[in-house]
């Protein structure tokens, strides 16, 4: 699966590369690109909203947006919000806030950036709020839960 992947991602970027040197782009023009080809990339490791146990509204961009679900008996992880951006155009400050009540079970609120460890955001009924200071590359906040009966809502602008 990951050796698919890694594959796509080569593929794209070297077709990219490859369409770029015969247009005569400058180097800004072809950054951009870049960035757009990354980013795309970076928005197939989000969970689809077919998959997703609640709903899911998009903000200005996949970093940002609405969710709320309510989950029974749930043992997976979903990946919300995020990407892979080189230079995210709306800035790399995201402000987030979500309320988890677990009735059952484990459940957990993360954000996990590049090749980090997760950070745990929430992991027992209650709040957070907070403002995120996102680096390059890839960063997404998603729920973990093992047996996990409960409600979560997000919010991120």
């Amino acid at each position: 699966m990951c050796y698919k992947r890694i594959r796509f991602h080569f593929l794209s970027i070297s077709v990219l590369i490859f369409s770029l040197t015969l247009t005569g782009c400058s180097k800004d023009e072809i950054l951009d690109q870049y960035n757009n080809v990354v980013q795309t990339a970076g928005n197939t490791a989000l969970t689809s909203d077919f998959s997703l146990k609640g709903n899911r509204a998009y903000g200005e961009d996949c970093y940002t947006g609405t969710y709320t679900a309510d989950y029974k008996d749930f043992s997976k992880t979903e990946y919300l919000f995020g990407g892979t951006s080189i230079e995210r155009e709306n800035g790399k400050d995201i402000s987030v806030s979500c309320d988890l009540e677990i009735t059952e079970g484990t459940a957990q609120v993360f954000w996990v950036s590049g090749s980090d460890d997760p950070i745990i955001l929430l992991e027992a009924t209650g709040s957070y709020s907070k403002t995120i200071t996102l680096p390059e590359g890839g960063n997404y906040i998603g729920v973990i839960g093992n047996n996990f009966t409960g409600h979560l809502e997000m919010n991120i602008e």
